[in-house]
């Protein structure tokens, strides 16, 4: 397992990049346990990288949101997520209660946003 091995060489940081995206909700219930436990324990930090705002909001201290390629917002968790300044977090927020899927919170925002493009 790639995770035993990256945390056997007693890193700083470790990036984890969409660690449960794959895996059934039990399994994925277990991984999360360890991510958010083991740094702690070990004494190491976790950039996580995730779609699945749930995940980070109950997993995360920090946030950092990009939309096209750029972070549009940065900050405590439960700020950023509590109450989004930039359209898209809006959008997938939103996308995250009602369902629904990436593409609606798409490209579109950046022209007439007041945003860029």
């Amino acid at each position: 397992m790639p995770s035993s091995r990256a945390i056997a060489l007693d890193p700083e940081l470790i990036l984890a990049d969409e660690p449960t995206s794959a895996l059934d909700a039990s399994t994925q219930a277990r991984i999360l346990d360890l991510i958010h436990a083991l740094p702690a324990e070990l004494r190491f930090a976790c950039l996580f990288i995730s779609h699945n705002l749930a995940v980070i909001e109950q997993f995360a201290d920090r946030v950092a949101v990009t939309y096209r390629g750029r972070i549009i917002e940065l900050g405590p968790t439960a700020s950023v997520l509590g109450g989004p300044r930039h359209p898209y977090t809006q959008c997938r927020l939103d996308k995250a209660v009602r369902g629904g899927g990436l593409a609606a919170c798409g490209p579109g925002l950046g022209a007439g946003s007041g945003y860029g493009a």
